[in-house]
C-alpha cells in the first residue's frame, strides 16, 4: 500500500477489525519510511448488476433508485429509513448470490413488494398500485382481497 504521505510503496499493517457490519475490513496502517499512520478500507469487489427494464432496454443498478421508491410509498408510515436500507441489503444480497449478474425490474419489484408485505401493509399495496400500473378500483380491490385471504403473521 503506497504512503499518502511520502509515497513510500511500503508499509505495515498495525491493527485490522471488520468495518460496516463485517462489510468492509478497516487497517490501520504505519509507513515504514516516514512512521505516518494512515486508514485503508478493504472491500469485496463485487460484479455489477444489470437492470432489464420492461421495455427490454438495460441500466446499471441503483441502489437510490431503489430506496427512493420504497420511501415513496412508506410516506407517513412507521416505517423507518434504517428499515429499508435493510430491506435493500437483504434484496443486494440476494441478487449479488446468483450466478446470473442481469435481472429483471419486474423481479426486483416482487421481492420489493414481498419485503413490504411483512413489513407494512399500507406500504405494500401503495407500491404495488404504482409498480403493477392498477388500472381502476376493481384492480386495487383485487389485491386488497388477496391481502386479506393471507394468513395472519405471528
Amino acid at each position: 500500500m503506497k504512503c499518502p504521505f511520502c509515497g513510500a510503496p511500503d508499509s505495515k499493517v498495525i491493527d485490522s477489525r471488520p468495518a460496516e457490519e463485517g462489510a468492509t475490513i478497516r487497517r490501520r496502517r504505519e509507513c515504514l519510511s516516514c512512521k505516518k499512520r494512515f486508514t485503508t478500507y478493504e472491500v469485496v469487489e463485487r460484479m455489477p448488476l444489470v437492470i432489464i427494464k420492461r421495455d427490454n432496454s438495460r441500466q446499471s443498478y441503483d441502489r437510490v433508485k431503489l430506496i427512493n421508491g420504497m420511501v415513496r410509498a412508506c410516506e407517513k408510515r412507521p416505517v423507518s429509513l434504517a428499515q429499508l436500507e435493510q430491506i435493500a441489503d437483504e434484496i443486494e444480497q440476494d441478487l449479488q448470490s446468483r450466478i446470473e449478474h442481469e435481472v429483471r425490474s419486474s423481479e426486483i419489484g416482487e421481492m420489493v413488494m414481498q419485503h413490504l408485505k411483512d413489513v407494512d401493509e399500507v406500504a405494500y399495496v401503495r407500491f404495488a398500485s404504482v409498480y403493477r400500473s392498477f388500472k381502476d378500483i376493481n384492480t386495487f380491490m383485487e389485491e386488497l382481497t388477496k391481502l386479506l385471504k393471507e394468513p395472519e403473521k405471528s
